[in-house]
């Protein structure tokens, strides 16, 4: 549902609007299923009869000295529904989406003490998650609870309370709280903690005196007293309170006063240092900061990029499989209690019995289809936190689709999951489980959760689109049986009859309308086939999975996931749903990569500029890049966002300037004649493989020859020279990388005048001449024998636009110089012996590889992807 069909079904945007967000937030929550799913959850648990128990319960604590207190809880939580303050709007959001999911059962526990207002700002709150998290199902103290966040008993005189009676109930009603129940923090407490503070921070308060930074003195009170309000600057005594002072307090939002410690810092600061000089209003000048200093060993700092954010354990996150007991998920029905989803004791022990308490997690990919760098995020996840607990990983192929299946997929995947550096526990299919599976459903519909259906998929889907019931969804159970049977047995034709999932049709969750379990696809053995929905949780469950981990989309399956497994009394695994990888100028739909394939735009599923894991292997990126870029974005829920292809093209490099040798090819070659070197004279030159080569080692280098002919870049040579511009120009001279210094001497034109023909040179063998040009070249290896001539395919982005997919015709941003190939390039003699998979940094141009076109004739290759813009500077 988007957004203007939840504005004009009014219930979200409103309900939302009244507990006190903003319109935009409300707005931006209506965009997210997600969120809004879980808003709406919190405020119908709200005004739910257990939550007016809670308040009451809650409530009675502060108030039973002068109000009744189920009275007292239904004026709170009316006010979530007539319009409530936004403070308390607030915190509902922060519960709709921080709330630790695996304490969900307290829930209702922690928004009594929101509606009730003991729990009243956002640090509370954390501390409140923070306890909730550690505790997850297990009972606790509210003591305890309150100790941990912040909560206590108000010290109010009856007469001050009396007084402001009236006024409070009034502001009740309008939606605003009054009061602002949390810990009492004294004067004294106060003034001892500010004194603590100043003690320790003397030596830098008398050195900075009024330049101190006072928020950081602040903030050290606050971090001792954190439930201390930093807003109050008054000083009130919490005993003697008129009623202007709690009008004042609610008007404002503000606790009940106490003593503001900004006053009693700014009067400690003045006892400390005195008056204010001429000196302590001068801004302090800024200092240069000192260059580091030089690295000597460069090689070791380009192996060793710093990137702290990306060396953390992406894989903490995720519970241990003896804690798969405590309820991290709630499934909500229409005409029943809620689902509280966890294992019980007996179940899980059982499970952990048969997996000896080790971690076990599935790679299920449909083999139709070619992997793509989403799928080395799935891969990442599930095999990488089974590698990280020393745990199992299935790949098992979801073989539910039999018209889309090839054994081509199948075997690129085996390929695509080795090459990727990962080696499965056992590989399975979803068809190994066909008469688990089979079994399963007849006792479903025994169980009553399940019916043979003869509705059409247009009438099906008419239906869950009005949420109607089929006209077979009660038929009995017996008639159910032996029409499932002559499914089976291939007596029913195609399309005439499924068999469907007895859910909730009234959910508010699609994926709890009747999904089906079952259609009929006549094949050799079996006439019936499972859909996803039902054999990917039951697999899961006969695996032994403990951690049953994909991507948000299939968030909203949850649901159906957990009722399934419920209904049936299997072991249920810890499901955990993360933000899909989506990389910027590229498509990554099944359905749009095939219709680039099938429709000849691009030279197959492996082509270099698709972000296929078989087209970027092709292409020279490596599986450890590829893994690096994959945990350095770690492992989240936030959704819908996209990584710029920059940053996976940044682990390239960081890969490739490790591991591969330097070269030099020349893509368009220009022909200099070097004048006053000795016509069939060749020099073999040493050239270094590697930047930081040791003269020591000979490994290091390699040959090349420099002869009287040699070629250089036609972009490295002009007519007219500049200041920002280090290339050849008449007159000037330039470095032959690894070679000599030369100088233009002549420059000879075509019959046109403009076209260069060749240009005459000489060098300087002594090297004496110092230029601040060098550049790359490439020479005949003997008289009158050109250099090796290679093809060279330049790849580019696939797209023009960073999201093709928004475009109503997103063929026509596909980028026409998106493959450019070259094929007079001139290359070094030692590249002849290159293989296949080979990759090469060609100096001052980027990466390559070779490709597998290639033929011992003529190799041809890749461009990986260029190096870092460090001679766009330089106005060539």
């Amino acid at each position: 549902m988007d957004v203007k069909e939840k504005e004009s079904s009014g219930t979200p945007l409103e309900l939302f609007l009244k507990i006190g967000l903003d319109e935009r937030t409300a707005r931006n929550t209506i965009a997210n299923n997600k969120v809004t799913n879980n808003l709406t959850a919190v405020i119908h648990e709200i005004l739910s009869d257990a939550m007016v128990g809670e308040s009451v319960n809650i409530v009675s604590e502060m108030t039973e000295s002068f109000i009744e207190r189920e009275a007292m809880a239904n004026l709170c939580l009316a006010g979530v529904t007539e319009g409530c303050n936004r403070t308390i709007g607030n915190l509902l959001y922060m519960v709709a989406t921080k709330y630790p999911a695996n304490a969900l059962i307290h829930r209702p526990t922690l928004l009594g003490y929101i509606v009730s207002t003991k729990i009243k700002t956002p640090a509370q709150l954390e501390a409140a998650f923070s306890f909730l998290s550690s505790t997850a199902s297990e009972s606790f103290e509210l003591k305890e609870f309150e100790e941990a966040c912040g909560v206590g008993k108000l010290s109010l005189s009856s007469y001050a309370l009396g007084s402001c009676y009236v006024v409070i109930i009034a502001f009740l009603f309008l939606g605003l709280y009054y009061l602002q129940a949390g810990v009492e923090v004294s004067e004294e407490d106060i003034e001892q903690t500010v004194n603590e503070v100043f003690k320790q921070n003397k030596g830098s308060i008398l050195e900075l005196r009024y330049r101190i930074n006072v928020g950081d003195l602040f903030g050290h009170v606050r971090k001792r007293l954190p439930w201390a309000d930093p807003k109050i600057v008054k000083n009130f005594n919490n005993t003697d309170l008129s009623i202007a002072g709690v009008c004042y307090a609610i008007l404002t939002h503000f606790s009940f006063p106490c003593l503001g410690c900004q006053k009693l810092i700014d009067a400690k600061l003045y006892e400390l240092l005195g008056e204010r000089t001429a000196a302590d209003n001068e801004k302090p000048s800024k200092q240069k900061k000192e260059k580091p200093a030089k690295v000597e060993d460069k090689k070791v700092a380009d192996e060793n990029p710093v990137q702290p954010s990306e060396d953390l354990n992406p894989f903490l996150i995720f519970p241990n499989p003896e804690d798969n007991f405590k309820v991290h998920t709630e499934v909500f029905f229409s005409d029943r209690p809620v689902l509280r989803c966890c294992n019980t004791k007996e179940v899980l022990d059982k499970h952990l019995k048969r997996t000896s308490g080790k971690v076990y997690t599935r790679f299920p990919p449909e083999p139709n289809g070619y992997l793509h760098i989403g799928h080395a995020k799935a891969m990442f996840v599930s095999f990488g936190l089974a590698k990280e607990r020393e745990g199992c990983c299935y790949l098992r192929y979801d073989d539910t689709n039999p018209e889309a299946e090839k054994k081509e997929y199948i075997d690129h995947i085996e390929e695509i999951v080795e090459w990727m550096g990962w080696k499965p526990f056992k590989i399975t299919y979803t068809s190994d489980y066909f008469q688990e599976l089979y079994e399963l459903a007849v006792e479903l519909i025994r169980r009553g959760h399940a019916y043979v259906d003869h509705q059409t998929p247009e009438e099906i889907k008419e239906y869950r689109e009005k949420k109607m019931d089929s006209p077979w969804r009660d038929r009995p159970i017996a008639e159910s049986l032996e029409l499932f049977e002559e499914m089976r047995r291939g007596m029913i034709e195609e399309g005439k009859a499924t068999l469907r999932m007895k859910q909730d049709m009234q959910s508010d969750n699609g994926n709890m309308y009747d999904l089906i379990a079952y259609r009929i696809k006549a094949r050799d053995k079996w006439c019936i086939y499972p859909s996803y929905d039902y054999a990917h949780c039951i697999v899961d469950s006969l695996e032994d999975i403990t951690h049953s981990l994909c991507t948000l989309e299939f968030e909203t399956r949850r649901a159906s996931y957990y009722w399934l497994l419920h209904v049936l009394d299997l072991y249920q695994p810890y499901v955990w749903e993360y933000s899909r990888l989506n990389v910027t100028n590229t498509v990554m739909s099944k359905r749009k990569l095939n219709f680039l394939v099938t429709n000849k735009h691009v030279d197959g599923w492996d082509d270099p500029r698709l972000m296929t894991l078989a087209g970027l292997k092709r292409r020279g990126v490596t599986s450890t890049a590829i893994n690096a870029f994959v945990r350095g974005i770690g492992i989240t829920r936030s959704d819908c966002s996209t990584i710029r292809l920059e940053r996976l093209e940044y682990h390239i490099r960081e890969e490739l300037n490790r591991t591969a040798p330097r070269t030099m090819v020349v893509l368009q070659p220009l022909k200099v004649v070097v004048t006053n070197l000795e016509s069939g004279l060749v020099m073999d030159l040493d050239a270094k493989k590697w930047p930081d080569a040791s003269t020591e080692d000979s490994s290091a280098f390699y040959k090349v020859p420099f002869s009287r002919v040699v070629y250089i870049e036609q972009s490295d040579f002009r007519m007219k020279d500049s200041k920002d511009y280090y290339g050849l120009a008449p007159g000037k001279s330039v470095l032959l990388r690894y070679a000599f210094p030369i100088k233009c001497t002549e420059v000879v034109l075509a019959d046109d005048n403009k076209s260069i023909v060749e240009i005459r040179a000489e060098y300087d063998p002594s090297k004496t001449t110092k230029p601040k040009g060098v550049i790359h070249w490439v020479a005949e290896p003997s008289r009158e024998v050109d250099p090796l001539s290679i093809e060279v395919r330049l790849f580019d982005k696939l797209f023009n636009s960073e999201n093709p997919a928004e475009h109503e015709n997103w063929l026509s941003d596909v980028n026409p110089q998106s493959k450019v190939v070259i094929s007079g390039a001139y290359a070094v003699p030692s590249l002849r012996d290159a293989a296949m998979g080979d990759r090469f940094q060609f100096e001052r141009l980027g990466y390559f590889v070779v490709d597998k076109d290639s033929t011992p004739e003529r190799l041809v290759f890749n461009r990986t992807v260029t190096l870092r813009d460090s001679y766009g500077k330089s106005g060539k």
